[in-house]
């Protein structure tokens, strides 16, 4: 492996009625030793009462980096059609600075429909919203390079998604991360698609981190001869069971044996 296994929670912000228990999952994560704390971008639940309650991401973003010390910190992903890429870039650099150079900055194309019904934003297709994420990566590059203060490090971009013709080719232009949500078979087909499109713009493949959910101990193994080597955990309110994390945490430090647990 090229570089050492990372894992990640990503704490669903929904069916939470109150903050304190996101609050206090983002304390025992870290506490425990994840890697990477992640929330998601949405304005409804994706699962359960479709009404029930819901915290916005990027706010919270700003109190997780407040909150901890160690963990890097991040959407995945931010919705890319819920805000002027421009401001998305300054929000970006302020929660950088919060955290003090550990933020990931997340980012898809979109899909949830009911998001942009509900807050009036234009849903349009699957390719407008790829197109609209295209122009928004350059927006974004484009604005972080202007702002004063610079953030604290070259922040770190997440895309997710695996659309093999436009989606892979902005990973290639923009990513340092790839979150996909393929098997193994589907990974390793996407993987050589997407060092093609590396190719064709002159980025080394070997410098994208692969990110996959966390498919259990019996099968994480199985996406390490891919390269994959960011595994996300993720969990629900209101209770935040960890136990699974704990899980996650044991099998990177055994195919991490020299490192210390959450410091990779």
């Amino acid at each position: 492996m090229s570089r050492p296994v990372r894992i990640g929670v990503q704490l669903h912000p929904q069916h939470a009625p109150k903050y304190g228990l996101i609050r206090d999952a983002v304390r025992r994560a870290e506490d425990m030793g994840v890697d990477v704390v992640f929330n998601w971008d949405h304005f409804y639940p994706l699962y359960g009462d479709p009404e029930g309650a819901h915290f916005e991401c990027w706010t919270m973003l700003g109190a997780i980096a407040e909150q901890t010390e160690r963990v890097e910190l991040g959407a995945l992903v931010t919705g890319g059609g819920y805000r002027n890429p421009d401001l998305l870039a300054d929000m970006a650099r302020t929660v950088d600075h919060i955290s003090d150079g550990r933020l990931i900055l997340g980012i898809g194309a979109g899909w949830f429909e009911k998001d942009y019904q509900q807050y009036g934003y234009e849903f349009g297709t699957a390719g407008s919203r790829l197109a609209l994420l295209k122009e928004s990566m350059a927006r974004i590059a484009d604005r972080l390079a202007k702002l004063n203060p610079q953030p604290v490090r070259d922040i770190p971009i997440l895309i997710g998604g695996g659309g093999e013709k436009k989606t892979l080719r902005l990973v290639a232009e923009y990513a340092d991360i790839w979150h996909s949500f393929a098997d193994p078979d589907a990974l390793h087909r996407k993987s050589g698609i997407l060092a093609e499109h590396c190719a064709a713009v002159g980025t080394d493949p070997a410098a994208i981190e692969k990110s996959v959910e966390w498919p259990g101990a019996d099968k994480a193994a199985e996406f390490l001869p891919l390269g994959a080597t960011l595994f996300t955990v993720g969990v629900g309110g209101p209770d935040y069971d960890l136990g699974p994390v704990e899980e996650a945490i044991r099998w990177r430090d055994s195919v991490n044996p020299e490192s210390v647990a959450g410091i990779s």
